[in-house]
């Protein structure tokens, strides 16, 4: 479970802990309603394609992964409920989330916390201030097809007219 604002090599990483212990993987693209911020820049048809060219790339089981949205809700102690309803059945969910994981543990669903890459770096909030900056690092941090579409999307152009609305929320001068 993640946002994938975008999706980096942190997330891969998981994926393949995930994959080691498991026969297939339920990659759920949290906060599916949210785009066009500067936290939440790609739509949610986005990120999925970003994952899914990763996977497919990597040869990391495209047939093994099954990837859903999952749009926010404000009523949190119903949020298990509803992750379920937008899911295929799964015994484990792995998050670093510690309100995701007391939720989840209170409705009586297992929780494991995925070892973490690079995490300092490989971060979405650092990849989006780089591409921001116009900082060639972030893509050190993203699997080659995520520097294609988010290129392809022009995600740098996308961020500054996002910025440029915060600075000026008018639209006027």
């Amino acid at each position: 479970m993640g946002r994938f604002q975008p999706f980096h090599k942190g997330h891969e990483y998981v994926i393949n802990q995930i994959l080691k212990e498991n026969d297939e993987v339920i990659i759920a693209v949290g906060s599916a309603q949210l785009s066009y911020t500067l936290e939440n820049p790609l739509t949610a048809g986005e990120r999925v394609y970003m994952i899914q060219s990763a996977l497919k790339q990597r040869k990391l089981g495209l047939d093994k992964a099954i990837t859903i949205t999952v749009p926010d809700i404000q009523y949190n102690s119903v949020w298990p409920t509803h992750l379920k309803s937008y899911s295929p059945p799964f015994n484990t969910v792995y998050t670093n989330n510690p309100l995701v994981t007391a939720l989840l543990k209170d409705a009586g669903i297992t929780v494991k916390h995925p070892k973490l890459y690079m995490r300092n770096k490989c971060s979405g909030t650092n990849i989006r201030r780089w591409l921001l900056k116009g900082d060639p690092q972030w893509r050190k941090y993203v699997p080659d097809t995520t520097i294609t579409i988010l290129d392809e999307l022009k995600i740098r152009e996308r961020l500054l007219t996002i910025t440029a609305q915060y600075e000026n929320p008018g639209g006027r001068d």
